[in-house]
């Protein structure tokens, strides 16, 4: 039996509170799970370590994390907290530990469960697909370099290759295969979100789309304008199943995701490469509520049912696999009960309140209302 190693990153603001809430529910997973053994180790890094030290990521840091099978973070950065040149320290940190752990693929659940606050008057038959970011590509590869010229021009540049886009490419049709397909119709489908009509890097972005969808005739496949999509994820989500896109795009577009589906709170994603992965939900580190107890632990809680979904795969457990059901499972059915749940989504509890809902709902008997299962791999 394999203990899983895995490297906790609290980080700032809510993200401590929101760790510790995930921690009593994986503390209850484990107990009333035979087989399913996993070690917990958590590592200082973000914003307020970086006031304390000067630094943000420490080097046994990303040391820790790429020898660990899992890394989950909660939420990093601090408005105030910037460096000398007035950018976030927060976006050195991530860029840094995804270029290390090399995790090429976001994966951005959008998926409305039963009771949760979706903003759309008419849910059709359902809102669940997924949006798969390149994460080391694009635009965000200018992290870092770009050029600014005194105070009136700067430039950052799209990078685009066709290794970086075979890859994010190949990992969504992958993931379609495990899916259950679109709502509308249960269509197995990966959908290109790009600008294809007026850049050369998205044409090639599409380009090399169309290249790999030749490898996987089992599933549809089709291209949309970014523009169009933002306003096709409004009318009708549930056409859709699996969506990939470049860095940017991917960064916009989940976040309209979540407003469909509850907002940030319920925002779960997996960071994957082919040895590494990163779980962190959707959401920031809303200092202005940080220490109230009032933060909504689901999306680092769903993210950790994406962690074990993905260690499951990976090591051939159906232990683990099992876990990541009931676990989402768990998640779902507080949810749909109402009782429960943050401000955020309309209710009074507190972020430890809605932890041991949680923890006490995994014990019960599952039901389909998680089904299917957040997929990352």
């Amino acid at each position: 039996m394999k203990t899983y190693q895995i490297a906790a990153l609290p980080g700032d603001g809510i993200g401590p509170e929101c760790m510790d809430a995930t921690c009593i529910v994986l503390d209850r997973l484990q107990s009333e799970t035979p087989g399913l053994q996993f070690a917990i180790t958590s590592h200082r890094a973000g914003a307020e370590l970086y006031r304390e030290s000067g630094v943000t990521l420490p080097d046994p840091v990303v040391a820790a994390c790429v020898d660990a099978d899992a890394v989950l973070l909660s939420a990093i950065g601090l408005p105030d907290v910037r460096f000398p040149d007035g950018t976030e320290v927060q976006p050195t940190m991530m860029v840094g530990l995804r270029r290390a752990l090399d995790v090429h693929s976001a994966v951005r659940p959008v998926k409305l469960y039963p009771g949760a606050p979706g903003v759309l008057k008419d849910n059709g038959p359902g809102i669940d697909f997924v949006v798969i970011r390149e994460n080391l590509e694009g635009l965000f590869a200018s992290f870092g370099g770009g050029a600014k010229v005194g105070r009136e021009v700067a430039t950052d540049t799209m990078v685009i290759t066709r290794g970086g886009t075979s890859r994010v490419t190949d990992f969504a049709f992958r993931l379609a295969q495990r899916r259950s397909g679109r709502p509308s119709d249960g269509k197995k489908m990966v959908t290109c979100v790009d600008k294809a009509n007026v850049f050369r890097s998205m044409a090639f972005f599409r380009e090399v789309f169309m290249d790999v969808a030749e490898s996987y005739p089992d599933i549809a496949s089709d291209a949309v304008y970014v523009d169009a999509m933002s306003l096709y994820m409004v009318q009708n989500p549930w056409d859709f199943d699996v969506l990939v896109m470049e860095n940017q795009f991917g960064d916009i577009l989940s976040d309209l995701g979540a407003g469909l589906v509850g907002g940030l709170g319920l925002g779960p994603s997996g960071e994957i490469g082919e040895d590494h992965a990163l779980f962190q939900p959707s959401h920031g580190t809303a200092p202005q509520i940080a220490g109230k107890n009032v933060a909504n632990p689901m999306a680092t809680i769903l993210s950790a049912a994406m962690m074990l979904d993905w260690l499951g795969d990976r090591h051939q457990d159906p232990v683990c696999s099992d876990a990541a059901v009931r676990l989402e499972d768990a998640v779902a059915r507080v949810l749909a009960n109402g009782h429960i749940r943050t401000p955020d989504i309309r209710g009074t509890a507190s972020t430890t309140d809605v932890a041991h809902a949680i923890a006490d709902a995994i014990a019960a008997p599952a039901t389909s209302l998680g089904a299917p299962k957040h997929s990352v791999t």
